[in-house]
């Protein structure tokens, strides 16, 4: 791509287009003005001290452990669910259950042979854990993903000719390989809701940026992601997305790779995490610590963070991303500072909170609850037994006056 100017999201609403284009999606973030009074997560205030688990956080704010590698997942005290988190948790996700609860999924980053796949934690109403169990297994390094619409969650092989996997957050229907997804070194996935497609990241440095055209709906309403059209983006020096068919979306070991197969489509450094929002989707790249954002409805590509040229830098290692209820942007550090970061919609930047003490450790998997009054997230490589940034992973929650800072 030969143009990396960025803009504020606030300054891409005022140039994008209206009309029939914004009819054709309805209430998006070309539509949305934000009140003059509106606070965004950018303006919650200073991070405090660390608290007793080394999380910095701002007034008002606290944390808790809710699981840690290795160990059965707590209800209480005294009382154990029968389930061991998984070592090295990534991406994740939440999904709202019928009787007021949630469950939080997450991925495990390692090989199957230790354990790898996807573990979820099912909590009450009140916050409490309920159970814990597995919902994948027999994977290797699941990175991160991406929730859909119809309440499953895919998870993404970080391997050279990775899978998409996709999982039932609830533990009722065993897993399945989505074919149509492609076969590459996977790293998240975001589902477009209003025009069925779903894209993709490829953590390589010269990884490509994909999108998944389904064949249509299943009979239960899902998207069919085993047949379809997989393609690659090529960006022009204005922002704008061409997209090209991958010839053979399922190579295997002796075949060309996906990226390698399209020659005049764009490279991107490093693409890490994905996540849609109100007819956007959003992704980072960890090798020139940008953070993307593609207008669905004007197949437009800029640049809303940039390292290298913020007036003020302090998200590097960029990695996970998800977008909170008011539309503000989180994204993890990998490595950096371990914090998440928060980018609102006038490019404001500013820290929502810091794991301290864990310097060798990276941020994962941030997800709001159903309700946007919880966050989970978790430190990958932190120890919950020793301390410090040498262990197997620590899976957190942060409560507190979130739904202060809804604004759309």
């Amino acid at each position: 791509m030969k143009n990396n100017t960025t803009l504020s999201r606030r300054q891409l609403l005022k140039q994008g287009s209206t009309g029939l284009a914004a009819l054709a999606i309805g209430p998006s973030l070309l539509s949305i003005s934000q009140p003059l009074s509106a606070r965004t997560l950018a303006e919650i205030g200073s991070l405090q001290a660390p608290d007793d688990n080394g999380i910095r956080l701002p007034a008002g704010f606290s944390s808790r452990i809710v699981a840690a590698a290795g160990q059965r997942v707590r209800r209480s005290f005294w009382n154990r669910t029968a389930y061991r988190w998984h070592t090295y948790p990534d991406g994740g996700a939440t999904y709202a259950t019928g009787d007021g609860g949630w469950v939080y999924v997450s991925n495990s980053e390692t090989i199957s042979l230790l354990g790898g796949g996807v573990s979820a934690i099912r909590f009450n109403a009140d916050g409490s854990v309920n159970d814990a169990y597995r919902i994948l297994g027999g994977t290797n390094l699941n990175c991160a993903g991406g929730p859909t619409p119809w309440q499953t969650w895919l998870s993404c092989e970080e391997i050279e000719f990775g899978r998409v996997y996709e999982c039932d957050p609830f533990g009722h229907h065993a897993a399945k390989v989505r074919r149509g997804l492609g076969f590459f070194k996977h790293e998240a996935a975001a589902v477009d809701p209003v025009f069925n497609m779903v894209y993709l990241t490829e953590d390589e440095g010269d990884g490509r940026f994909y999108r998944f055209i389904p064949a249509g709906h299943n009979n239960d309403g899902s998207l069919n992601l085993d047949e379809g059209v997989l393609q690659a983006a090529s960006v022009d020096a204005q922002g704008y997305v061409t997209w090209l068919d991958v010839p053979n979306p399922t190579p295997n070991l002796f075949e060309t790779p996906t990226r390698e197969q399209l020659p005049d489509s764009t490279a991107f450094d490093g693409g890490e995490g994905c996540w849609y929002s109100h007819g956007s989707v959003y992704f980072t790249t960890k090798g020139d610590n940008k953070v993307w954002q593609l207008d669905t409805n004007l197949n437009r590509l800029t640049v809303v963070y940039d390292a290298a040229t913020a007036s003020n830098p302090i998200l590097t290692g960029v990695d996970n991303i998800t977008v909170s209820s008011g539309g503000d942007l989180l994204v993890a550090e990998d490595g950096g500072d371990m914090q998440i970061v928060v980018i609102d919609s006038d490019g404001k930047v500013a820290p929502l909170l810091q794991v301290t003490g864990q310097d060798d450790s990276e941020i994962t998997g941030p997800a709001f609850s159903p309700d946007g009054s919880r966050l989970y997230f978790s430190s990958q490589r932190g120890s919950a037994i020793f301390g410090g940034g040498n262990g197997f992973g620590i899976t957190y929650e942060i409560s507190g006056p979130f739904q202060e800072f809804v604004t759309l």
